[in-house]
């Protein structure tokens, strides 16, 4: 049983490839084709088209083509005559800047950053608070990764520049802790920690992603099924505070509230200026396996928990449990799912199997290479560690292909692949505030943190309401800690021990939702917002999580049902965030902020805020 769905742009023949968080940049080609889709070798068999029968969508009105339309569709030339250069010389003086700072000693690291940090507390005191605006980072709009809004910095603020935070500090190999400051990124930190057979327990596939917003913001990766989020991992946080106190809260100091309160918090509780994070030993290669599956939603949803959970619960068992986990789902009929353990260099060299160093820049895109399995059935390689961690950084997953429809050509990854990506910053740079609404509308650009038990119906809404595929699946523990955090497990879930659960943690999992709908690729009206509502309220009736990167619809009142405000609005006052900093809400609140917004929602925080805590005692110590 099989089936392959082939998009028509014009004479063009695009496979239908899916997304991640950068789909708003990159979905541009596709909607100034007017593509219509084809299903091939129908070979499925009538009992999944029975089963997806309920789901179906009834087709909308064509929608009329716009000038936008026109714009996107040929921003590849841009793309290629300018981004792409202009990214591989920043990509170059940033790899030099990164080698000089691995150069310096430990002292000389440590005194630069002692000596940036008390420039931040020193510019903390220059602010007037009854004539500067809220305190906010010097960094441009346009340079931070991912698509939560940021036009609170369209108000008056008062800036502070972390530009300088971006060396490793220390690699600690005795207490397993690397010390780094917020702007270090992944691509840099691994080439420090893999030559050592060291890495982050967390590392997120995207060399542009920092430390600061993985913690601050969202961060998962394939391990997050062992180690949980990003900032799961993060042993220690070094806090510039309101009042300019430099503090290093960890989880059973005086500063205990404040560590688990930081995760989610958008920067809003303070400025963070350095962090330690836990490193694991790791081993020169992954050993992947591929295993493809076919059938309804529901069929690729057990397929999916049965890769990596097993039967008898047992979650904790290395020998039971892979240390990577992911998932691509590339039609509602078809799936392929990989686990990753790792593995010494004498066992991959050994005869008779099969190395594949994905990082050269003409080798096929990793995601269209996943989906091979799905014609050859399961197979095995194994893959060089770094090049597994930043497989889908070529490409910036698959979106890739959205740009420049022919970039996963042969000629052009041999010709021109060594430059990509472009670089994000530089394709948001690029666009005005009528093509950012336009993706807004098009596209639907979201993850939604479920329980993994409900991943099979996170599918099928998927399917109904969004029509978007493929999909990106990934796991991660959810913990149950002494405070009550932004994000919780659901009451209970230790006493069902469902597949992947423990005693102190719920399993979850990922379902990256990123591309243009089935509507808007036939052409029809879709509402982009609407879209966004609905999931919005299915997620909270679910006990999901949205992501702040993205738009969100929310209003406060609902945001604050779908996180928990106890312990971050406490937090909030305790540390003097409340009149200094923006709200979480209000920072990622949707649309255009004025200075008077801006000074009239955080007077309302001051004088009655408006998060509705349901309990009191949520934000207290667990006995």
């Amino acid at each position: 049983m099989s089936m392959q769905i082939d998009l028509l742009f014009g004479e063009k023949k695009i496979e239908h490839a899916n997304g991640f968080l950068f789909v708003w940049l990159y979905s541009d080609i596709m909607l100034g084709f007017r593509p219509h889709c084809i299903c091939t070798k129908k070979t499925v068999q009538a009992s999944s088209f029975d089963t997806m029968s309920d789901l179906a969508a009834p087709l909308r009105p064509k929608r009329k083509k716009v000038w936008v339309d026109y714009f996107v569709q040929f921003r590849w030339i841009l793309v290629i005559f300018v981004v792409l250069p202009i990214s591989w010389t920043l990509y170059f003086l940033t790899y030099l800047g990164d080698v000089k700072s691995e150069r310096k000693s430990f002292k000389q690291r440590q005194k630069e950053h002692e000596e940036n940090v008390k420039k931040v507390v020193a510019r903390l005191k220059q602010r007037n608070a009854s004539k500067d605006g809220l305190v906010c980072t010097a960094r441009k709009p346009w340079i931070a990764v991912g698509m939560r809004n940021v036009d609170y910095k369209r108000a008056r603020h008062f800036e502070v520049d972390l530009s300088a935070f971006r060396n490793i500090i220390e690699i600690d190999k005795e207490r397993m802790i690397a010390r780094v400051e917020p702007l270090v990124n992944m691509g840099q930190i691994t080439r420090v920690t893999v030559p050592m057979n060291l890495a982050l327990a967390v590392v997120a596939e995207l060399d542009d992603l920092t430390v600061g917003g993985l913690i601050n913001g969202y961060g998962i990766e394939g391990s997050s099924h062992i180690y949980g989020l990003f900032s799961d991992t993060v042993v220690a946080y070094e806090i510039v505070l309101a009042d300019g106190r430099v503090v290093r809260a960890t989880k059973d100091n005086e500063f205990s509230d404040l560590f688990y309160a930081i995760p989610w918090s958008q920067g809003t509780l303070g400025l963070l200026v350095s962090a330690e994070i836990k490193l694991i030993p790791i081993k020169e290669y992954m050993k992947l396996t591929y295993k493809p599956a076919v059938g309804n939603l529901k069929d690729l949803a057990q397929a999916y928990v049965d890769s990596f959970t097993p039967r008898d619960g047992d979650q904790d068992n290395p020998e039971k449990v892979p240390d990577f986990v992911e998932g691509m789902v590339y039609s509602a009929t078809e799936g392929v799912f990989m686990t990753g353990r790792y593995a010494s260099k004498e066992e991959a060299k050994k005869k008779g199997n099969v190395i594949n160093s994905v990082g050269w820049w003409f080798k096929p895109w990793f995601y269209q290479h996943a989906q091979t399995a799905l014609k050859k059935g399961e197979f095995v390689e194994y893959i060089p560690t770094r090049e597994y961690y930043h497989r889908h950084t070529r490409c910036l997953y698959w979106e890739g292909k959205l740009i420049l429809p022919f970039g996963d050509q042969f000629w052009f990854r041999f010709l021109l692949g060594w430059m990509m990506p472009p670089k994000v910053s530089l394709l948001k740079a690029t666009q005005g505030e009528a093509i950012r609404n336009y993706y807004h509308e098009m596209h639907v650009i979201q993850d939604m943190l479920v329980p993994l038990y409900k991943v099979g119906d996170a599918l099928e809404f998927v399917h109904k309401e969004m029509e978007v595929y493929p999909l990106w699946l990934c796991p991660h523990k959810l913990f149950k800690f002494p405070y009550k955090t932004m994000i919780y497990p659901e009451a209970g879930f230790e006493l069902h021990r469902r597949r992947g659960d423990t005693s102190y943690s719920q399993m979850y999992t990922d379902v990256g939702v990123y591309y243009a709908p089935g509507p808007v690729l036939r052409g029809e009206v879709f509402d982009g917002a609407g879209a966004v509502r609905t999931m919005e309220s299915w997620l909270i009736e679910n006990h999901g999580y949205q992501p702040q990167y993205a738009v969100s619809e929310l209003d406060e009142k609902s945001f604050w049902r779908m996180f928990d405000a106890g312990l971050y609005e406490n937090c909030r006052k305790k540390y003097g965030a409340v009149g200094t900093f923006m709200s979480v809400y209000y920072k990622s609140k949707k649309g255009r902020k004025t200075e008077k917004e801006v000074q009239e929602a955080e007077q309302a925080h001051l004088e009655t805020p408006i998060a509705e805590v349901d309990d009191e005692e949520d934000d207290q110590p667990a006995d």
